[in-house]
């Protein structure tokens, strides 16, 4: 707590007089502590220690005024509201209205925040299936800290050749920027059935990536909603219509690596889980650093669940998402 200068405290008026000149000298006309000390006969240990005086007694007092574009104040304050240990928050407002401008909006931001955001040692999963992710890694610059161990694929990678290949790019791309090595799921991301399922998680490719999500110290997800990204649909990994259905019956509003989950962040199966290769519900719930990059009207809701289910515990979005969530009851 600051302390009020003023005459009332123990210091005279003389010496309050000395503090507050020497603050002026330093903070208002920009002039080195040698220079105040040789101006006023001080010692420059005696200059320090006046300054120090300044900031204790409140003569001095440092305010952080965030640029145009930053948004602090509701990076803090969206995380206190729903227990995140980071947000980071784009300008959407003078954007364009056009998906694709979000887009990348979103994934520059995300780029750089995980410039920074991995340590030695991490094993770190990727979802396969984000236009946003994919945006993040391409303008990307390679990460400073070096030691990762791998970036995983969290879902199944095999379907449409061009899809297959755009998926591929981003698990490649992102272990190359963090120079890790890449472990890629070798086997579709939904198959026809339960039977098929588990011979598949017992292939030796496979069982390899499946020790691997057991291990994962962060993951990096995109949020999807009800309607499959361009990606995904590409890719024939999609769930079929009368499954959608399906979920939207049972109260579904968005999805992680195809897990599905209510507008509470509810889990929400119909029967998938035992049809989908990839990381499954616990695991991915039990990883310590869960980022993920979404935003824009059409996943709000699928955002939403996800914060409040305490599905991640970091989230890259805009500043229209985010007053949203503050402003929820």
């Amino acid at each position: 707590m600051f302390q009020h200068a003023d005459l009332s405290s123990n210091e005279s008026a003389d010496r309050l007089r000395l503090i507050v000149r020497v603050a002026r000298m330093y903070h208002e006309q920009g002039l080195r502590q040698a220079e105040i000390a040789k101006a006023l006969g001080l010692s420059q240990a005696g200059v320090s220690r006046l300054l120090r005086q300044a900031a204790e007694r409140g003569v001095v007092r440092t305010i952080v005024v965030s640029p145009p574009g930053i948004h602090s104040e509701l990076e803090d304050a969206l995380a206190g509201r729903y227990d995140l240990t980071d947000v980071v928050i784009v300008e959407s407002d003078d954007l364009p209205d056009h998906p694709r401008t979000l887009l990348r909006a979103l994934g520059s931001a995300a780029a750089t925040y995980l410039e920074t955001a991995f340590r030695p040692g991490d094993v770190i999963g990727v979802s396969t299936w984000s236009e946003t992710l994919l945006a993040a890694v391409e303008v990307m610059q390679p990460a400073r800290v070096r030691g990762v161990e791998k970036v995983v694929q969290l879902m199944g990678g095999m379907g449409d050749p061009q899809g297959q290949v755009q998926a591929t790019r981003l698990t490649a791309r992102l272990a190359e920027l963090i120079d890790a090595g890449p472990l890629f799921v070798r086997a579709p991301g939904l198959v026809g059935s339960a039977q098929a399922r588990l011979s598949l998680l017992h292939d030796a490719t496979v069982l390899e990536v499946g020790q691997a999500w057991d291990r994962l110290t962060a993951v990096l997800v995109g949020i999807g909603s009800l309607q499959p990204s361009p990606l995904l649909q590409l890719s024939g990994n999609a769930v079929a219509d009368e499954e959608l259905t399906r979920l939207r019956r049972l109260g579904a509003v968005g999805d992680i690596c195809q897990r599905f989950f209510d507008e509470d962040g509810v889990h929400v199966d119909a029967g998938l889980g035992e049809r989908t290769i990839g990381v499954s519900v616990d695991q991915l719930r039990s990883v310590p650093r869960r980022i993920a990059v979404a935003g824009g009207d059409r996943k709000y809701g699928a955002v939403r669940g996800a914060v409040r289910g305490r599905w991640i515990t970091t989230l890259v979005t805009d500043i229209s998402t985010a007053r949203r969530l503050l402003d929820e009851p």
